[in-house]
């Protein structure tokens, strides 16, 4: 893998000011916008039965349960949404033994989920290829990555389209992800403090190191987002396992190439 490619991580900003959106869900975990402009948030909740997806407006009011904790028994972790406005979702359930995880597509008008793939341990991050027919999913606790070949109904696999092209090593396994206009998919590593790129294939061709990883610091890299239509790639981290003196972070890289300029931020 070559990690001499890219230029050097640019910190962004420890803490920012802005007005917060007060909910009484717990433990949110990722955030999408819709192409109709309303802000999505995934929650944890209990980790066990009581996550769920919101929806509110970018004043932070109008919320709406799009995937309720009341009548489904989701962690949900993370989520990407195709063209049509429906969207996929990961259940961040089970552990290396008992695999409860898995991803479902909830329909455009949010009224039905559909699984696409189960019985995966703790399914964390979720991405979907330029066309749509490629979908990418991150297993934290067997360190695995998923490429799923879907049928043009998007939640059909094709004939043998879910494959395994990729086995991490080391703990705690791979977090969130995403994709750029040529495909690498960018998968962070949780408790490794880097980020490591694949081709669309799923081959690995970089990896992405965090300031201070070598002395045990912003090992925590959660979460890599490209600004739409730059090659500007953001990447969540913080350090909370050194107290007081760790903090969460959010630094700034340039990517192979641009972020997809998908519908979302047209």
């Amino acid at each position: 893998m070559n990690n001499q490619d890219l230029p050097t991580l640019k910190y962004i900003g420890k803490s920012a000011s802005v007005a917060p959106i007060v909910s009484e869900k717990t433990n949110p975990a990722a955030i999408k916008f819709h192409k109709d402009g309303r802000l999505f948030v995934c929650y944890l909740g209990d980790f066990k039965t009581t996550g769920g997806i919101f929806a509110t407006n970018e004043e932070g009011e109008q919320f709406e349960e799009i995937v309720s904790e009341l009548n489904t028994e989701y962690c949900i972790d993370d989520m990407v949404f195709d063209s049509k406005g429906g969207f996929y979702f990961t259940d961040f359930r089970g552990y290396s033994t008992k695999p409860l995880g898995g991803v479902y597509y909830v329909s455009p008008d949010f009224k039905s989920i559909t699984p696409v793939i189960q019985n995966i341990s703790v399914a964390n991050g979720v991405a979907l290829s330029t066309d749509e027919r490629v979908l990418w999913v991150t297993e934290t606790t067997t360190n695995r990555l998923h490429r799923i070949e879907l049928e043009e109904d998007g939640v059909t696999i094709a004939p043998f389209g879910a494959t395994i092209p990729y086995y991490f090593t080391g703990h705690e396994g791979p977090d969130s992800c995403c994709i750029d206009s040529d495909d690498n998919l960018y998968v962070a590593m949780y408790g490794q403090g880097r980020v490591l790129v694949f081709n669309k294939k799923g081959y690995p061709i970089g990896q992405i190191l965090m300031p201070g990883r070598d002395e045990g610091k912003m090992l925590r890299s959660t979460h890599p987002q490209f600004i739409p239509g730059t090659n500007q790639l953001l990447i969540c981290t913080n350090d909370i396992e050194n107290g007081s003196e760790g903090g969460s972070m959010i630094y700034t890289i340039n990517g192979f190439a641009k972020g997809h300029q998908s519908y979302q931020f047209q």
